[in-house]
């Protein structure tokens, strides 16, 4: 049985978050399993909260913070629902957005965070970067329970060629003298 080179191994394990594919002792995807329960502390220089449509607006220097994961941007808008206690439903982030893990870290120019669906969507010349690795596209899709991503390319529009995804991946550098076969 032919094994899989490390070319094609390590797409596979940026997306997946299974690194351990690719190389033994590479971190595990903080995006897996995230605790999307877990409070959230956000941080901003303005805040306008309009009760009667039951969400927030957090301006300026937004800083989010939920377990291991962190989302900064410019403006942030809180939807909650507010039956009794407030219980935050979905995070849309607009003015350029980046989320990271320790592991990860994706930019958009929009982000949207789905608690109760468990993703989170970048949108926009995206960015996703990982130990060396890195791949562009338009849109990013993030599932938290599994910790998949996948990333898009996107329609053409000007300046852009539409519809391609690109990527620049590391290669675990073999140890010894081993020839290729």
């Amino acid at each position: 049985m032919r094994r899989l080179p490390p070319l094609l191994i390590a797409p596979l394990a940026l997306l997946t978050g299974a690194a351990a594919l690719a190389q033994a002792n590479a971190p595990v995807s903080a995006l897996k399993g995230h605790n999307s329960n877990a409070p959230i502390d956000v941080t901003s220089d303005r805040i306008e909260v309009q009760d009667r449509a039951d969400r927030a607006i957090f301006v300026g220097n937004v800083h989010v913070r939920q377990d291991e994961l962190t989302l900064e941007t410019a403006r942030l808008t809180v939807a909650y629902s507010n039956a009794g206690s407030v219980q935050i439903n979905r995070l849309d982030a607009s003015g350029g957005v980046t989320v990271q893990s320790p592991s990860e870290t994706a930019r958009g120019e929009f982000g949207i965070y789905d608690l109760d669906r468990k993703l989170i969507t970048l949108v926009g010349n995206v960015v996703l970067k990982r130990e060396g690795s890195q791949i562009n596209g338009q849109r990013l899709t993030i599932d938290l329970d599994s910790g998949r991503a996948v990333i898009d390319g996107g329609p053409a529009g000007v300046g852009q060629s539409g519809g391609r995804v690109t990527g620049h991946f590391t290669v675990p550098q073999k140890k010894g003298g081993r020839s290729r076969e």
